[in-house]
């Protein structure tokens, strides 16, 4: 497997080092390359899209014309996974015009709504598809305050939905590279196929 992330701002090495493990635990070779670039996106079979600031996000995808590949990628079906500003860029409606959104997703977002800096926050989140709660890392996140008929939420956390899925696009208002649980990832890429190892790392 061929996964790409998406490299201009954001938690690369992270997010890089999850869909190892997460292709490890279930005995899939996985090559991962960084992306600043166009060209790259159509060689890959999965896509992960970090947080950072999501105006700066979505004008470098679109400068580099990133922006475009992505959109090519998902109507091919292929799997994106898009955390925190991820999120907000893949979303239709970002509520500030400065965000070039991908809509990818019809979700409309709140950005930073659980907060600045100062107010992160862990909380074990129950999220459909998983036996345990995940231990989700909350950082100037914002909330999904409205979904589309064709969008499943995935996880909720004081009301809001935090976690969704719309056909191959996966996406969280959290950070779950920030753990060494890579049950997120498995999710987003490996719904559906059994695992070679059960066991998570806490």
């Amino acid at each position: 497997m061929h996964a790409g992330v998406i490299a201009v701002q954001g938690d690369v090495s992270e997010h890089a080092d999850a869909i190892e493990r997460a292709a490890s635990a279930h005995g899939v070779d996985c090559t991962v390359t960084t992306i600043r670039t166009a060209g790259v996106v159509p060689n890959c079979d999965v896509l992960l899209l970090p947080g950072g600031e999501s105006t700066t996000i979505s004008r470098l995808l679109a400068d580099e014309g990133i922006d475009a590949e992505i959109r090519d990628h998902v109507e091919r079906g292929k799997p994106v996974l898009a955390t925190c500003a991820g999120l907000i860029v893949v979303s239709c409606d970002a509520k500030d015009d400065r965000v070039r959104t991908l809509d990818l997703l019809d979700v409309s977002v709140d950005r930073n709504a659980f907060g600045r800096q100062k107010d992160s926050f862990e909380a074990p989140l129950d999220i459909t598809g998983l036996d345990e709660p995940f231990p989700a890392v909350f950082i100037r996140a914002p909330a999904i305050d409205a979904v589309g008929d064709d969008v499943t939420v995935l996880a909720e956390w004081d009301d809001n939905p935090v976690a969704v899925r719309q056909g191959s696009v996966v996406a969280t208002a959290f950070h779950p590279e920030l753990t060494l649980d890579s049950r997120l990832h498995e999710l987003a890429f490996f719904a559906g196929q059994p695992l070679v190892t059960t066991e998570h790392a806490q």
